[in-house]
């Protein structure tokens, strides 16, 4: 188990150093949601899966022409304050808001779509008031 663990890790090193020098052209928006290369984190932090070690992301805010805070989504139903429910090509995602990131645009793969407004708006709503309190 340990063993494989540490695979997953060397790949995962291996795929950073490579998105560490993508020069790609990526523009992106706040609603925008993308498959990201989060990759292997550590305990209850929300990582990437398959060979880029991706998770479909909402960028929330956008700070700069390259980074952004994102907050990963899910398929499998959650219930909490943390997590809010929206549609994206008429299927359910929760977006958990507990996995807050500051990331790089290097780590965005494709793009899926754009949140609609009224969902973008729940979200913002339930983000203020998940880290307003």
């Amino acid at each position: 188990m340990i063993t494989d663990y540490l695979k997953l890790i060397q790949e995962w090193c291996r795929l950073k150093i490579s998105l560490w020098d993508n020069e790609r052209k990526i523009v992106f928006k706040q609603g925008d949601i993308w498959w990201c290369s989060l990759g292997m984190n550590l305990g209850e932090e929300m990582f990437g899966k398959g060979a880029k070690f991706t998770r479909p992301i909402l960028i929330f805010q956008k700070f700069t022409g390259n980074s952004f805070l994102g907050l990963p989504m899910t398929k499998q139903e959650k219930q909490g304050s943390w997590y809010v429910e929206i549609t994206i090509h008429k299927e359910k995602r929760w977006v958990m808001l507990n996995q807050a990131r500051i990331l790089d645009k290097k780590r965005l793969t494709n793009r899926i779509g754009t949140l609609d407004n009224d969902d973008f708006k729940k979200v913002k709503e339930r983000f203020l008031e998940f880290y307003g309190s």
